[in-house]
């Protein structure tokens, strides 16, 4: 089959792809298809703009065709690239890691609200339970400079991805990677612990978007028959491994927080704030702290 792309300027093969995207039904076609074609040729925005009239070359043509190809085919753009930006870093990215959201950041801003209020007499402690890439603990370690971070994970490739990542943002010697369920092999204690836990039900996997349900790892996803197995396995492990005045964040979808506080309030931890909400208005991040005996 030949290939569309051979021989096209830069913007004409770019607005030929936001075409084809457009024509399968996927959003931000004209974003994807600029992101495509920097990828492809190795250009960031300004240098498309600057090239805008150059003809691709025949490997330029034939890397921009595989990427084509998969996107319409329902693979997400930071897929095809490898790697996608959370909290103004870039993260690289395995088949065993989710695709960190921007919905995620706000655990980052609840976690760090909460680390300021709180006067510590020593290097901070943060554990991130499920840690996938490593993004949340990453992007804490970034913006607290004296912590030390601990991510857990059961897939040891997702362990090795965040490894990688911490090597390449320099926080290699602050960060630790560990093997097991949640919290289980871990002693504590912790002044802050986070969480991006699988909440979806069972059920209601086969029914998301194919960019989700065929290229997000399902034990990243899947949060049992009703979503919640997940904390009520991390939260009170959670609570064990807390300072005295420790804070846990864990990310909630739609509809759960009122049901994740109760589980938080099951385990002794007091509730002094709402959830945070997303840029959607939907409650994102829940929290809550351990309070002194």
């Amino acid at each position: 089959m030949s290939n569309p792309f051979i021989g096209q300027s830069i913007e004409r093969a770019r607005r030929m792809l936001a075409a084809q995207l457009k024509s399968a039904q996927l959003d931000e076609a004209e974003l994807d298809a600029r992101i495509l074609v920097g990828a492809a040729l190795g250009l960031d925005l300004t240098g498309l703009v600057a090239q805008a009239a150059r003809p691709l070359t025949a490997a330029e043509a034939s890397r921009l065709a595989q990427h084509a190809q998969r996107r319409i085919a329902g693979e997400p753009v930071a897929r095809i690239l490898g790697t996608r930006e959370f909290w103004g870093l870039p993260f690289r990215l395995s088949e065993a890691t989710l695709v960190p959201r921007p919905d995620t950041e706000t655990v980052v801003e609840r976690a760090l609200e909460l680390f300021r209020e709180r006067q510590a007499s020593h290097p901070p402690r943060i554990a991130d339970i499920g840690t996938g890439s490593g993004a949340i603990l990453l992007a804490l370690l970034h913006e607290i400079p004296d912590a030390f971070g601990v991510g857990t994970d059961l897939s040891l490739n997702a362990l090795r991805t965040a490894r990688d990542n911490a090597a390449a943002l320099g926080l290699a010697d602050r960060a630790a990677f560990v093997a097991c369920s949640y919290a289980a092999a871990l002693r504590g204690p912790f002044d802050l612990i986070v969480s991006n836990p699988p909440y979806i039900p069972s059920g209601e996997i086969p029914k998301l978007s194919i960019e989700v349900r065929e290229h997000d790892p399902h034990l990243a996803l899947d949060g049992g028959n009703d979503g919640y197995d997940a904390y009520r396995a991390l939260i009170p492990q959670a609570a064990a491994r807390l300072v005295p005045g420790g804070a846990l964040v864990v990310e909630a979808g739609q509809g759960q927080a009122q049901n994740i506080e109760t589980l938080m309030r099951a385990a002794a931890l007091s509730l002094d704030r709402p959830p945070k909400a997303d840029l959607a208005g939907i409650p994102r991040a829940v929290s809550a702290r351990k309070m002194p005996p």
